[in-house]
């Protein structure tokens, strides 16, 4: 099956707001440090999901969410092919509330390489401080080794 989803990284201060999965029951993420998001529903754009999902995670509600990638996970990280639209987000408004799926941190950009994360993810996130323009991506994963990625910059 294709499922379609998002990932934001909120910005402040030199720093990214962290999701540390350590509380969802049976989650293939058990452990790792990720970014905010999730799937979409219907009918929403990626913009209209990007929103929902950090609010729906963390309480705070985005503005002009950025788009600044896409990654193409095939079937091999789970049994699905999944299709991400990459975003990073300055603005925003409310208060940090708690995540039913783990904790939220605040963790320094240059800290993050230290955290327990998929190997994908440290590549996109050189990435977003690498490139201004849109970049597409695809990871090869078995279970959650990478085992190959292409990367295509948009200049």
């Amino acid at each position: 099956m294709k499922l379609f989803g998002t990932l934001c990284y909120v910005e402040k201060d030199d720093h990214y707001l962290m999701l540390h999965r350590i509380k969802k029951k049976n989650d293939i993420h058990e452990g790792l440090w990720v970014g905010l998001g999730g799937k979409f529903e219907a009918g929403e754009s990626p913009e209209d999901c990007v929103i929902r999902e950090v609010f729906e995670e963390s309480g705070l509600q985005i503005q002009n969410p950025k788009l600044r990638g896409i990654l193409t996970f095939p079937s091999g990280f789970d049994a699905d092919d999944w299709y991400v639209f990459l975003f990073t987000a300055t603005e925003f408004t409310g208060e940090i509330k708690p995540c039913e799926e783990g904790e939220l941190s605040w963790v320094r950009k240059d800290r993050l390489n230290s955290l327990p994360m998929y190997a994908g993810d440290s590549h996109f996130l050189s990435w977003l401080e690498k490139y201004t323009e849109i970049f597409s991506a695809k990871f090869i994963y078995e279970g959650r080794t990478l085992k190959d990625y292409t990367l295509t910059v948009y200049k």
